[in-house]
């Protein structure tokens, strides 16, 4: 199986550190903006930025290289790369190609996005599970005639529900999860056990005033809360239907949205590290680029000790 290692999940655990940023907006803007944000991430100290994928924005495999090339030390991840977009050759290859020639900074993550996304595009959603183990079959068994990277090539799984951390710790180097409490951090560590590496996204927002904070999580939330694989995953976590309905109650967006000052958002991401999370992606939710560099920027010191 591919970077499923002790040795290299350890390797990978201690380059992440403990807080990294997932900031796929960033992808909007110009490659200029791009890079100069990412190398002020790299100098605050956050030990990753983490790019998705959607319908329309920048490919991330191509979006990764742009962030690689501009910084020296921050490891760029995919959060995530859908299967359906590129085949397991295609995927293999990119991951391959950026591992090797930026050694040890890397992370594809990888996953089966969600059914409207995909039947858009033509293809079934069918059966996610299943697809996912084929498909990485495919990518353990594609040809690559590249230099091999010198770590592998470390890969995640975005991973909500049970079978599919069962498959993200049993096949790659662990899940990457998304929209998620800490209560379902600690859920996901005990179904991974103790190895394999848990990377939660933390949505976080400097906003002391609750209607305020409250009104831009929902808008924030709209998606997810109607997207089948969130929406289940919190119900099977206790959720109601009444609780994630009509833009969701309060309760639920202060779960899944950490807002208030600094301290506020510490406790959060500390509450996931506490749950067994080995790295936690802060989300800034900022009106603008500039106001979640803004964010990150005020945050850098309370969450990273500097």
């Amino acid at each position: 199986m591919h970077g499923t290692t002790a040795t290299e999940r350890a390797a990978l655990r201690e380059r992440l550190g403990p807080v990294g940023v997932w900031w796929t907006a960033l992808g909007d803007q110009p490659a200029v903006v791009e890079r100069a944000a990412a190398v002020e991430l790299e100098q605050l100290g956050y030990g990753s930025l983490w790019v998705g994928e959607g319908s329309s924005n920048k490919e991330p495999l191509a979006h990764a290289g742009i962030l690689l090339a501009a910084t020296e030390r921050l490891l760029i991840g995919t959060g995530i790369a859908s299967i359906w977009t590129r085949d397991p050759v295609a995927m293999h290859a990119g991951g391959q190609a950026l591992s090797e020639a930026y050694p040890g900074r890397f992370v594809l993550g990888i996953g089966v996005s969600h059914a409207s996304l995909v039947t858009a595009r033509g293809h079934d959603y069918g059966r996610p599970l299943t697809a996912m183990r084929a498909y990485l079959d495919g990518m353990d068994g594609a040809p690559y005639a590249g230099p091999e990277p010198a770590d592998g090539g470390p890969r995640v799984l975005a991973a909500l529900r049970p079978r599919m951390l069962e498959l993200a710790g049993e096949r790659t180097a662990g899940a990457h999860s998304y929209f998620v409490t800490p209560e379902h951090t600690a859920a996901a560590r005990r179904r991974l056990g103790r190895e394999p590496l848990l990377i939660p996204e933390q949505a976080v927002l400097l906003e002391a005033d609750p209607v305020a904070a409250r009104a831009r999580a929902r808008e924030h939330m709209a998606f997810y809360l109607a997207a089948p694989n969130y929406r289940n995953a919190l119900l099977e976590l206790g959720w109601s239907s009444d609780d994630l309905d009509g833009g969701g109650t309060d309760a639920i967006v202060d779960a899944i949205v950490a807002w208030g000052d600094e301290d506020a958002i510490a406790d959060r991401v500390r509450a996931h590290r506490d749950a067994g999370a080995d790295h936690v992606l802060v989300q800034p939710l900022g009106a603008t680029i500039d106001d979640s560099r803004a964010t990150l920027r005020r945050l850098a010191g309370t969450l990273l000790g500097g």
